[in-house]
């Protein structure tokens, strides 16, 4: 093996990813390894797209923005990708801040009814033993 390319299990060690992951990558085109008969190989370049792609997946970006940002790169350069980001960063930071606000919410709320179930529980065997000692005199 080359310094500067990875055989399609060294891939998916490097980037702690199942062979049917990296194939499907490359099944919706974000990788596009060099062939030699039935062996894969991955350049530097399919290695900085792999880290771009997790960490898009990481702050929850589809894969189909991720893809587009990718495509930038290509199309416009650098720059061009690095404002799309910055803009991609800022709705999905604005979602994030919006589902944590709900799980917040919904975290209270099942607190609430959580304390007020158990309170009716505490409250039924109070009333359940009270029964029980008229019955038993």
């Amino acid at each position: 093996m080359s310094e500067s390319r990875l055989s399609f299990k060294e891939m998916c060690e490097r980037f702690d990813v199942t062979p049917r992951t990296l194939r499907y990558y490359e099944y919706i085109e974000l990788l596009s390894p060099e062939r030699e008969g039935r062996s894969r190989f991955y350049h530097p370049r399919d290695c900085a797209r792999m880290k771009l792609i997790l960490r898009g997946r990481k702050y929850g970006f589809s894969l189909e923005a991720i893809r587009q940002w990718l495509d930038i790169y290509d199309e416009e350069g650098s720059d061009a990708q690095m404002q799309t980001w910055v803009e991609s960063a800022d709705a999905q930071l604005l979602e994030l801040e919006s589902q944590r606000r709900q799980i917040d919410e919904t975290i209270a709320e099942l607190r609430a009814l959580r304390d007020r179930t158990a309170a009716s529980l505490e409250a039924y065997g109070e009333s359940t033993d009270a029964v029980s000692d008229i019955v038993e005199k």
